[in-house]
């Protein structure tokens, strides 16, 4: 029988930090008091930090977001706008990337895309860097457009069930991502976890869900595929 291959979008495919940090920084501006001193971040600090999953909280008043309610401001306009259309142009692909899904598309693995990325969240990105190709009808499970989010680690396992529901029975299948919500939806549906390093999560906190494997990109994850016995 056919293997199959899960891939997350953000953090597999995309490096989504210069999104975050730009986020970031945007937040603090207009959170901060007109002549208010702030110690913004450097952008390595500040991704480790999000790695870390230290709170938005923590990361305001680390800025030196420290008057009284200016840290739940921070954190509830960065949430507010994290996800919205201006900050997606930030996002990259990995340059390892491509070479990584022809790869094993390549080898005849069935190859699917599951993210918390809505419809028209998705598309674009597939058209800008021509993913279609690796990701057909039938191979991408997204969110509608219209869909009221209930979190990560009860969406994505929501996604997999579909997942399963409709796609052809293989022999072997794995989900590589990059946070909890990943490793917890394959756990669920019995498919084997890679958490990968590339995303936003750290090795510390990928291992408190105890995935089958830690590896550091999607390159690593398709050559343990590839080399899995039948």
């Amino acid at each position: 029988m056919a293997k199959r291959l899960f891939t997350d979008f953000d953090g597999p495919i995309l490096d989504v930090s210069e999104r975050y940090y730009q986020v970031y920084q945007v937040c603090v501006q207009q959170v901060r008091l007109p002549q208010q001193p702030v110690d913004m971040l450097s952008k390595a600090m500040f991704w480790e930090l999000k790695r870390s999953q230290v709170s938005e909280y923590d990361i305001a008043q680390k800025s030196g977001l420290i008057q009284p309610g200016q840290a739940t401001e921070f954190s509830q306009l960065r949430r507010e706008i994290v996800h919205s259309r201006p900050y997606f142009q930030y996002d990259r692909i990995h340059p390892w990337t491509i070479a990584a899904l022809e790869q094993i598309q390549g080898a005849g693995i069935d190859l699917a895309v599951m993210t918390m990325r809505r419809i028209s969240e998705l598309e674009p990105v597939l058209d800008h860097y021509d993913l279609w190709r690796f990701f057909p009808d039938g191979r991408r499970f997204c969110l509608r457009d219209d869909y009221q989010k209930n979190g990560d680690t009860l969406d994505k396992p929501m996604l997999m069930r579909w997942a399963i529901a409709s796609l052809p029975p293989v022999s072997h299948q794995w989900i590589v991502g990059d946070t909890e919500a990943d490793i917890i939806a394959g756990k669920r549906y019995c498919v084997q976890t890679i958490g990968i390093l590339s995303g936003i999560r750290n090795r510390q906190q990928l291992s408190l869900h105890q995935p089958e494997y830690i590896l550091a990109d999607l390159r690593e994850a398709v050559d343990l595929v590839l080399r899995s016995p039948e």
